[in-house]
C-alpha cells in the first residue's frame, strides 16, 4: 500500500520532468450534470498521456545494475512511449515489445524516442509474456505497465495536481484498465475522504466489476473495445490492492458511450483524446445525474495518442450514435426522374445525402418498384424524425 507520501516523492522525481497539464472546465458538460465539470487533459502531457508520469518514477529509481542491463517493457502505445522517453532521458537502453495490431502513430513515436520496438501477439497481456521472457534471458528490467508500486505512485501524481488546480473537488472519474491511474489518485487522495474517486471501464473490456466482487484479481471474459489503451484482461495486484482496500467503485461504459464521448471532447473542448481517454467523459454522459451530487467533478483525459484513421472511424461511429446519421430504406416507382425527386424531398428538409445504392431484387417489391438505400446526414434526433415523418406524409413508403 501506499499513500500521499510516497506520491508526493514520486512527484518531487518528477519535478522538471513532465508537464503540469491544465485543467479546463466543460460548459456542456456542466450543463448536463449540473455542477461544474472539469477536464484534467493528461492527453497535454508529454508523449501524449499521463504514462510517462510512473514510467520515470519507476526508471529513475533503478539502481546503476539495473540501468546498465537496460529496460523492457510492452504497450499498446502509451506505455510504451513513456518508457521509451524516460529511458531516452535517463540514458537507459529500452527494447519494447507491443500487440501487432497497435496504431502505427505510437509505433513510430516510440521508436523516435529511442526504443526499440518489437511487434508481436494480439493484446497488451501476449505481449507481456514476451517481455518478461526477454527479460529472464537477458537481464533486463521489466518496467511493468501499472503492477508495481514505484510506478503506480508517478501515476499518482495527477491526483495531487487536480487538488491543487480544482481544490474544492468533489469527485474524480478516472479511466482503469490496469489500474495504475486509478491506484495512484487513490493514493494521492488518501488524506482526502471527501473526494469520490470512481473508476471507468469499457464494458466488454471489464476486469474490474468482477475482480472486486470476487476479491481478487479476475480475468475479463473478452477484450473488444475501441479503447485499446485501457483493454487489459487483468488487474494488477498492486493497484488491486489499493482500489479495493479503498473501496473505488467501477462502472462501464458502452463503445456507443466512448465514440460519443471522444465527439464531444473534441466539437466543443477542442481537444483530441483516444477512445480509452474519454472513458470518465463517457460515463458523465451516460448517466450524468449520478453526479450531480457529487461536485465540481474532474474528469480525466488519459491520453490523446490516435490514430488518424481509428479517429475518423471513431468519429463516424459517434455520429451515429449521436443521431446525427440516418440510414433509409425507401420504395420508389422505377421510373425516370423518382430518384432525383426522393433527393430534392430530402434536401428539401435540410438533410445531407450521403450514400446511395438501388436495390431492384428484393421479394416485398412490386415488378414496377425498386428501393433506395440512403445514408443522411442530419442535425441530431430531433432532425431525424422530423426527416422521417415529412417523408412518409410525402407518401412515402420506408423504413428506418
Amino acid at each position: 500500500m501506499i499513500g500521499p507520501a510516497d506520491v508526493r516523492a514520486a512527484a518531487a522525481l518528477l519535478d522538471g520532468v513532465i508537464t503540469r497539464t491544465p485543467v479546463q472546465r466543460s460548459r456542456v458538460l456542466s450543463e448536463l450534470v449540473g455542477t461544474d465539470v472539469w477536464l484534467k487533459c493528461e492527453n497535454l502531457q508529454r508523449t501524449g498521456s499521463f504514462k510517462i508520469r510512473g514510467a520515470y518514477a519507476r526508471l529513475a529509481r533503478l539502481s546503476d545494475e539495473e540501468k546498465a542491463h537496460g529496460v523492457v517493457a510492452a504497450s499498446a502505445g502509451n506505455h510504451a512511449q513513456g518508457v521509451a522517453l524516460a529511458a531516452q532521458m535517463l540514458g537507459i537502453a529500452s527494447v519494447v515489445f507491443m500487440p501487432e495490431d497497435a496504431a502505427l502513430p505510437k509505433i513510430s513515436a516510440t521508436k523516435a524516442y529511442g526504443a526499440r520496438v518489437v511487434l508481436g501477439g494480439s493484446s497488451v497481456d501476449d505481449a507481456l509474456v514476451v517481455a518478461q521472457a526477454y527479460a529472464d534471458e537477458t537481464g533486463a528490467v521489466l518496467v511493468h505497465p501499472f503492477d508495481h508500486v514505484d510506478v503506480v505512485a508517478g501515476q499518482g501524481s495527477t491526483g495531487l495536481e487536480i487538488l491543487q488546480q480544482v481544490p474544492d473537488v468533489g469527485t474524480v472519474l478516472v479511466p482503469v484498465g490496469g489500474g495504475g491511474l486509478a491506484a495512484g489518485i487513490v493514493a494521492a487522495l488518501d488524506d482526502r475522504p471527501d473526494v469520490h474517486v470512481v473508476g471507468v471501464q469499457a464494458s466488454h473490456a471489464a476486469a474490474y466489476p468482477e475482480s472486486l466482487l470476487a476479491g481478487h484479481p479476475v480475468k475479463a471474459p473478452e477484450l473488444r473495445t475501441m479503447a485499446d489503451g485501457i483493454a487489459v484482461g487483468l488487474p494488477g495486484e498492486v493497484p488491486f490492492e489499493i482500489i479495493a482496500t479503498h473501496r473505488m467503485p467501477v462502472r462501464t461504459v458502452s463503445e456507443e458511450d466512448l465514440s460519443r464521448a471522444v465527439l464531444l471532447v473534441a466539437e466543443r473542448a477542442k481537444l483530441v483524446v483516444e477512445a480509452s481517454g474519454a472513458a470518465g467523459v463517457a460515463a458523465l454522459m451516460a448517466a450524468p445525474h449520478e453526479f450531480a451530487g457529487r461536485g465540481p467533478v474532474v474528469a480525466v483525459l488519459s491520453g490523446g495518442n490516435i490514430d488518424p484513421l481509428v479517429l475518423m472511424r471513431l468519429i463516424r461511429h459517434g455520429l451515429a450514435s449521436a443521431g446525427r446519421f440516418l440510414q433509409l430504406r425507401i420504395t420508389i416507382q422505377d421510373a425516370p426522374g423518382a430518384l432525383a425527386g426522393v433527393l430534392r424531398d430530402i434536401a428539401a428538409l435540410g438533410a445531407n445525402v450521403l450514400d446511395v445504392v438501388h436495390l431492384r431484387t428484393s421479394k416485398d417489391l412490386a415488378f414496377d418498384e425498386v428501393a433506395v438505400q440512403v445514408e443522411v446526414e442530419t442535425k441530431g434526433p430531433e432532425h431525424c424524425v422530423e426527416v422521417v415523418r415529412a417523408l412518409r406524409e410525402k407518401g412515402y413508403r420506408l423504413t428506418d
